[in-house]
């Protein structure tokens, strides 16, 4: 029973290392947000180039951003609610260089990241 119990923790750790290994983190400037047909659209740019946040309105993590900047994390693929590539918006002060991650509890929102 050790053995076992000792194995999935094993196995465990190391998904989770992979995942935290795999996050790419940016800072974006949100220009302009809508929601149209229950879709929230952000325009987002991160350095020269554009990007569109996208999220369903009654999702748990949807939110209509500000205009302003944040921290985004691309999460891994598989990873996230959407089938996209999923990203994690935080406010731009969790961007402590000493994490990794930052706190999930200051999550602002979960988008699918389309490239224009």
């Amino acid at each position: 029973m050790k053995k076992s119990t000792l194995a999935l923790m094993l196995v465990a750790l190391c998904f989770s290392g992979v995942r935290l290994l795999s996050q790419e983190k940016s800072t974006i400037s949100v220009r302009r947000g809508e929601i149209s047909g229950g879709v929230v659209v952000l325009d987002v740019a991160r350095g020269e180039r554009s990007f569109t946040l996208q999220c369903n309105e009654n999702a748990q993590d949807c939110t209509l951003l500000s205009n302003g900047k944040y921290l985004m994390i691309e999460l891994p693929k598989n990873f996230g609610m959407y089938e996209c590539k999923d990203v994690e918006v935080y406010p731009e002060s969790a961007n402590t260089s000493d994490a990794t991650v930052p706190d999930k509890n200051k999550k602002v929102g979960e988008y699918c990241l389309i490239e224009k």
